[in-house]
């Protein structure tokens, strides 16, 4: 007799399981008994913390657990595990997240964000975060008034909440009607505090610097973020050590200021020390990074145009003559001189390699036939 279960055979038996689970909690959340109707949400949001599968075989719950969301006629506990729940059901599926909208649950999670529980206002955030992904939701969480009360959750909200409101901000400034409503609830101090805090190569401060370049398209986002203390700094900081995401976002923002406005916006720039960063933006960023760097700094020069057709437009002429305006101000200056004389270093260095490559790729009409070189050359 064998003792042992095939791999098939448990397979089925896990699957026979689940499918059990999935109808008990089915059942149990559409009882009109308050206990059962807690232990069916908690019951789906264990089956649907992981499983794509269950998330929708249990799709047709969502009505009964937006049915739980309101206060007068249920707990605390209930409420909390209602929206656990449909937050679960939510992620990576656009359907549920369009369903759950659909069945009315905006309107009690919105109140959520204003609840004297913390833990409602956590798990309303983080819903509405996943929510949000959705392109046929950000309307409509927009219309529900969510935008305003999101803003408050970053300025006085849990670390938690502060982190999931401004990646659910970020998420529906993708809407260009959208921005004007987050610039009109003046966000910019609460993610310039959050972008001073936060490690500069961290998530939290690549959506910092997203929403601030999308700001700043905005005369009233670039003043805010010029009268904030530290606010163009803080930019500069993400551009000088941030992830390759969060630079390009920082050297947009910084340049989108200087083309709105180049006269106002270019000493506060200069000022805070940004030439080290954007040179080295020049040669380590990304395509689109080294293009934006570029430009700007040749917009933060004494003159916009070249001065003479002896001093050819190029970084490096470029960044002598911003040099020479700053000589003397601060360090800055000797940190400006050691990054472009690394820069023409590397330019030096990435020059001579072209040049090696190209002595070692041999022809038969440049070499005699003795077959000193090999058929192929690798390039490092």
């Amino acid at each position: 007799m064998d003792y042992y279960s095939s791999p098939s055979g448990s397979h089925h038996r896990t699957a026979v399981s689940t499918e059990a689970a999935v109808l008990k909690a089915l059942l149990l959340v559409q009882s009109d008994a308050l206990d059962s109707k807690l232990q069916g949400a908690c019951e789906i949001r264990r089956l649907t913390k992981t499983s794509q599968r269950c998330r929708r075989q249990l799709s047709e719950s969502i009505p009964h657990l937006v049915s739980m969301l309101h206060p007068l006629h249920y707990p605390d506990s209930h409420l909390e595990a209602a929206l656990l729940a449909l937050l679960n059901l939510a992620v990576k599926d656009e359907k549920n997240k369009i369903k759950i909208v659909e069945a009315g649950a905006l309107g009690p999670i919105v109140g959520f964000l204003q609840s004297e529980s913390l833990i409602l206002q956590e798990n309303a955030t983080a819903s509405l975060l996943t929510l949000s992904a959705s392109t046929v939701n950000k309307p409509l969480i927009s219309a529900a008034g969510a935008i305003p009360l999101l803003v408050e959750i970053l300025r006085c909200g849990s670390p938690q909440a502060k982190a999931d409101a401004l990646m659910a901000l970020s998420n529906l400034s993708t809407l260009p009607s959208n921005l004007s409503i987050i610039l009109d609830s003046n966000p910019v101090p609460s993610i310039v505090s959050l972008l001073k805090t936060c490690k500069k190569s961290s998530k939290t401060a690549e959506k910092c610097c997203s929403l601030i370049e999308s700001l700043v398209g905005f005369d009233d986002g670039r003043i805010a973020l010029t009268s904030e203390e530290g606010g163009v700094l803080a930019v500069v900081e993400v551009l000088e050590n941030g992830s390759l995401q969060s630079r390009d976002h920082a050297v947009g923002a910084l340049l989108t200021m200087c083309e709105s406005d180049r006269c106002k916006y270019r000493e506060p720039i200069l000022g805070e020390g940004v030439i080290p960063g954007l040179l080295e933006l020049t040669v380590q960023g990304t395509p689109k990074s080294q293009s934006k760097a570029k430009t700007l700094l040749r917009l933060l020069r004494d003159s916009p145009y070249p001065r003479s057709e002896l001093q050819p437009d190029t970084i490096e002429n470029i960044v002598c003559n911003i040099i020479y305006q700053i000589d003397g101000k601060d360090d800055q200056s000797s940190k400006a001189k050691k990054m472009l004389a690394e820069m023409v270093q590397v330019s030096m260095e990435q020059s001579l390699r072209h040049l090696q490559r190209r002595a070692l790729v041999c022809t038969p009409t440049d070499i005699p036939m003795n077959n000193s070189c090999t058929s192929e050359v690798s390039s490092k």
